[in-house]
Formats: C-alpha cells, structure tokens, sequence
C-alpha cells in the first residue's frame, strides 16, 4: 500500500496583500526584539491631546474700544531740578514726595491720595527736630524695570492701618522725572523679580495671599498690573517673601 503524501497547509493572499509580504520579515524582528536592551519599549498610553474649549460660542462679547496710540501720557513730577544723564540715584526721596504733596495738597484719593496726618509727616521730614523714623518716606531701591539700562527710583510711603504707596520714577533724555507707577495697597510685602515689582497683600481666604506684579508695559510708557494670583502663604509665617 503506497504511503500519502505528507500534509501542507497552504494560505492564499489577495495581490495587495502579497505585495506587503516583503516587510513581514522586518515586522518580526522589531516584534522579537522589544525586550532586548536598547530595543523599542511600551511607553504606555498616550493621552488624548485636548485644546481649550470655548464656552458659550453663541453669547456676544463685550466689545473693547481701541486703545490711544500715543498711550497714557507721562506723569512728571513737578518742582524737582532736571535729572542729569537720566541718573536718578542723585534725587532725595524725600524731596521728590514733598514736590508731590505741594503740587496735589488737597489730594486723598487716586495715586497721590494720602492721609493728611501722613501728608503732614512728611512735610516735617528733615525739619530740625524731627525725628527720621518718624518720616513716612521709607530707604529708596533702585532697578532698571523699563529695560533702557537705566535705574529707575522705588520709593514706599508708609501709611496708616498696614497700608503703603508704592512709587516708580524714571528720568527721561529731556531730564524730566516721570512717575510710571503708584498703587496704594494694604501690604504684607514687597519684592522686586527680574523687571517686575511684586506686591504681596491679604486675600481675604484664610493662609493664602494675593500676589500682584506690575510691569513695564512700553506702549503705555508706565507699569502695568499684569499678573495676579492667589497662593499660599509660606508655613508659619505671616509674611510673604520678600522685604518690605
């Protein structure tokens, strides 16, 4: 009796698929090769790329109305002598606040808004007989915050009930002395980042902070609140960061 053939299991690929038989041998390779040193890994799933979502297409927005070109016009200080070489660690704190009370006496509201008992203060700052700790104007820093390689002066105006003026001055080519900043804040701190100047104040939620970071903004020729945000506040500490 004759023996049978031996069994062979043949498959049929379409065309299509017999062109892509060539890279099988390739396909097999990477396969066995995954858990060799250097070979391809599992980096695990991939999550799913999402961007932001607009919320409420269909409501209309508030329209912005346009911004002045020129920007906001400069606040020069007056009665103070012309800087020279835009050098404004040469300028007395205390006089350039004096020049402010004089020119706004009546003010009590807005950038040169002051207690008149602290508008008093400092027209007896320097007076014979007055002592210096009781000056309002507190020790001036200097930094360039507008990037033109120049300082510009910092000075604090100690207020009443833990609050404080914070004020930036900068001296033009011309010698004018132009105050791009001043904000009246109840202040746990003050720091100066980089070309920000950092306020630190209470937030009203218990062991957090509202920090608030002014910058120069060029279009305006003044600083800017740009950034703010709630944080919180260093552990056992009263204060935030920074030197008052």
């Amino acid at each position: 009796m004759a023996s049978s053939p031996p069994f062979r299991f043949s498959v049929r690929f379409p065309p299509r698929a017999r062109a892509a038989l060539p890279a099988l041998p390739l396909l097999l390779l990477l396969v066995t090769g995954c858990g060799d040193t250097g070979g391809l890994a599992n980096a695990g799933p991939t999550p799913t790329a999402s961007g932001p979502v607009h919320l409420w297409p269909g409501r209309k927005g508030a329209s912005v109305p346009p911004a002045d070109p020129g920007g906001a016009p400069p606040e020069y200080v007056p009665g103070i002598a012309p800087v020279q070489d835009q050098n404004v660690h040469g300028i007395d704190p205390v006089t350039l606040v004096q020049a402010e009370v004089r020119a706004r006496p009546k003010a009590d509201v807005g950038p040169d808004g002051m207690p008149r008992e602290t508008a008093d203060a400092i027209k007896e700052c320097g007076e014979e007989g007055a002592e210096p700790q009781d000056c309002p104007v507190l020790t001036p820093y200097y930094r360039d915050l507008t990037g033109n390689g120049k300082d510009e002066l910092i000075i604090g105006v100690r207020l009443p009930e833990d609050q404080m003026s914070v004020r930036v001055y900068t001296a033009d080519a011309d010698g004018r002395l132009n105050r791009i900043m001043a904000t009246t804040q109840t202040l746990i701190s003050v720091e100066l980042a980089g070309q920000d100047v950092i306020l630190h104040m209470p937030s009203g939620l218990g062991g957090y902070e509202l920090i608030n970071a002014w910058s120069w903004d060029e279009k305006q020729r003044s600083m800017l609140p740009t950034r703010e945000q709630i944080v919180r506040m260093p552990a056992g500490g009263a204060s935030g960061p920074g030197s008052s």
